[in-house]
């Protein structure tokens, strides 16, 4: 069953993603993919968990003796960077994400391996821990390599839904990959291929492939595919509230969903545009 039974209508939208989501009606949205900006160029400050032993019993944790915990962001810490009180940046978008999600819907929150943690914390207060679904990890091997420290390569997409008990997920929805030791399982299998794990190894978009747009932070088509082939339906709405080159209207068209992609940058706008025109998107607006 499919949300919104209608006619193919794909938007791409330039604005602030928080004024154009508030415009959106409730639980409108399937499926939802978040890569927000890492730097916002302003100071930051942080806000941290505390944790306090729950009165009433009823605390959202449970801690050392079987104790129940409730916990809160507290609105500062010491720690401070070149960033403009990132979390105070996503709550409210969040909390718009939340509010437009189906009751079946997921949230794929792709985020810098540094901020993820932080990401998290402020995700379980919103969704609520018993929401969290998984933490993905997306590895390549590309760039450069340090040698004073084990070289960074994956990024952490962190997976909520709406509703813990209600959600709808598709494993055998998604494209399979190749064994890493074909050997060691029966010749059937490994023509079929297994399903994806929790850690995803793919590679980054191609200098040189189809997919390039030059846009710098695009994702590649083939992680995203996997988010939506396992979250939404055909037919199903997949919202990008921070667009950049396209690359979720571009996996949701070719999967036949509806999309919903938002941009403050009119330089993303114009490279998504004219790659969704490229590829013949029928019902963009």
């Amino acid at each position: 069953m499919t949300l919104l039974a209608s006619p193919v209508v794909n938007r791409l939208l330039l604005g602030d993603n928080l004024d154009l989501m508030r415009a959106e009606p409730d639980e409108s949205v399937q499926m939802a993919y978040l890569d927000p900006p890492f730097n916002t160029g302003r100071d930051q400050t942080r806000r941290t968990l505390a944790t306090t032993v729950a009165t009433s019993g009823n605390g959202d944790r449970t801690g050392f003796g079987g104790r129940r915990y409730t916990t809160r962001l507290l609105e500062e810490s010491s720690y401070r960077d070149a960033f403009d009180d990132y979390l105070g940046f996503l709550e409210p978008r969040l909390r718009e994400v939340r509010r437009l999600l189906h009751p079946t819907g997921t949230l794929y929150f792709h985020i810098d391996w540094r901020e993820a943690h932080y990401c998290k914390l402020l995700l379980d207060e919103l969704f609520g821990r018993e929401c969290f679904l998984n933490e993905l990890i997306w590895a390549y091997d590309y760039g450069a390599k340090p040698r004073r420290r084990w070289p960074p390569k994956h990024d952490t997409i962190l997976v909520y839904v709406k509703q813990a008990g209600d959600y709808f997920f598709d494993a055998e929805a998604v494209d399979r990959e190749p064994y890493m030791a074909p050997g060691l399982v029966t010749p059937e299998k490994a023509a079929r291929g297994k399903r994806p794990t929790d850690v995803m190894w793919h590679t980054i978009v191609s200098p040189t492939g189809r997919e390039k747009t030059g846009y710098p932070t695009q994702k590649p088509e083939g992680l995203l595919r996997r988010f939506v082939q396992a979250s939404s339906r055909p037919g199903d709405m997949c919202m990008d509230p921070f667009a950049g080159s396209g690359t979720l209207g571009a996996v949701a068209a070719s999967l036949g969903r509806r999309y919903l992609l938002m941009d403050s940058s009119p330089q993303a706008v114009g490279v998504a545009t004219e790659r969704l025109r490229k590829d013949g998107d029928p019902g963009l607006l």
